[in-house]
């Protein structure tokens, strides 16, 4: 029993030596192929390639950047012709960041042009053998991230305080457009929300992504609303904002036709005016002024009956949303509509102007129940359908997580 033990220790031996100087073998072969592992980005191992980084400045043409370095003319039209709908050459921006990989040669001719369309876009132009074209994301993380302020000035001005991106005033407005005047934010109206912020290579802000949940106080009132993203009954895909019992933020009418903007008459049925010898001249719209080109917006989804110039309406449109709604906008520069289209809510229908009886450039906003003219503001606007109850569950679920993060950001 002894001789045995004698013979199979040193194999035992041998066979642990053997396996630590293969583990050590490995190990540096891991170090040497880390330490050789090529330079990949874009598709391409840059270390084949010669590489210049550079921007487009003011003058620069795809052409001349690429004919300055080597690429033939044919293959450039090529580029500007074949790929036009996909990579338009006529619409590099100044300050655009581009990457040449050129060849590594005395001739130094380029061989791949990439172009960044965005912080996470690009687009690359492969000039060897057949031109080809195609485009690449870099990988982008999304990090949630949550936010508040209170209005000193206007909600733009506040976002900006906070260095929080512009965006982020329009996807509120759009949120609450609703159910909050904008033009008529008070001071110390106040919001809160939670959202998500792309990122590239973990450390690069590519911008908002998306608002999750958001609080608004406006005039003493709050307001939540939450991101909800699901499937029906009927497998019709659902995505909305919710208030915390369920219901949907949209109305069927935006408060507005046009964003942030103010009131500059109302509707006033004993109207007077000192230019008129403060006769009786009644106002049946709302005026909302603002200036000449801004957007304005169909408040809810409807057919235009109306699309033409007339008289002190100047250019106008008129849209009829169900057997009870009609709307009209006034004074527009140019109209977007034709009559019979179907426009849904917030589509641009027209450009604000000075067209017809008015002094100043605004859409009056003239609002029709029943065929007759009445005040959109004092006027109990439905909602949209709420929730499904078979929703509930997961919406709820989903809600109090994220009411909970809400509750708990300080101003």
């Amino acid at each position: 029993m002894r001789k045995l033990l004698v013979i199979v220790l040193p194999f035992i031996v041998f066979l642990s030596c053997n396996k630590n100087h293969h583990d050590r073998e490995e190990a540096a072969d891991d170090r040497i192929a880390e330490l050789y592992k090529p330079n990949v980005a874009y598709g391409y191992v840059l270390d084949d390639f010669h590489i210049v980084h550079d921007t487009v400045r003011r003058g620069d043409t795809f052409g001349d950047i690429l004919g300055a370095n080597g690429v033939p003319f044919d293959k450039i039209m090529k580029v500007a012709t074949k790929y036009k709908d996909s990579f338009d050459v006529r619409r590099i921006r100044v300050g655009n960041p581009y990457i040449l990989l050129n060849s590594k040669d005395s001739v130094n001719k380029t061989q791949v042009f990439i172009y960044q369309n965005s912080k996470v876009d690009y687009s690359v132009v492969d000039f060897r053998d057949s031109v080809a074209l195609r485009t690449y994301s870099k990988p982008v993380s999304y990090v949630e991230k949550e936010a508040s302020g209170i209005i000193t000035n206007s909600l733009s001005v506040t976002m900006e305080e906070q260095n929080l991106s512009p965006y982020m005033t329009d996807k509120l407005a759009n949120i609450f457009a609703w159910t909050v005047n904008f033009f008529q934010l008070q001071k110390g109206d106040r919001f809160k929300v939670v959202y998500t912020e792309k990122v590239i290579d973990d450390t690069i802000s590519a911008g908002l992504h998306e608002i999750k949940a958001a609080y608004f106080e406006h005039r003493g009132k709050p307001l939540y609303a939450f991101r909800f993203e699901a499937e029906d009954s009927n497998e019709n895909s659902l995505v909305g904002y919710f208030d915390e019992n369920a219901n949907n933020l949209r109305r069927a009418f935006l408060q507005a036709p046009v964003k942030f903007s103010r009131i500059s008459s109302r509707y006033n049925l004993n109207r007077r005016i000192a230019y008129y010898g403060y006769q009786l001249r009644p106002h049946r719209g709302t005026d909302f002024a603002a200036p000449v080109g801004t957007p304005i917006l169909a408040t809810a989804d409807g057919v235009v009956t109306k699309s033409e110039y007339r008289g002190g309406n100047g250019n106008y449109v008129k849209i009829r949303h169900n057997s009870t709604y009609e709307t009209q906008y006034l004074h527009m520069k140019s109209r977007n509509v034709k009559v019979g289209e179907y426009v849904r809510q917030g589509d641009v229908i027209g450009w604000v102007g000075m067209t017809g009886n008015t002094s100043g450039p605004h859409v009056c906003y003239r609002f029709w129940k029943h065929g007759k003219e009445v005040a959109p503001f004092k006027e109990e606007i439905p909602f949209s359908e709420p929730l499904s109850t078979d929703l509930h569950e997961p919406f709820f679920a989903m809600q109090s997580t994220l009411k909970e993060k809400l509750d708990c950001i300080t101003f």
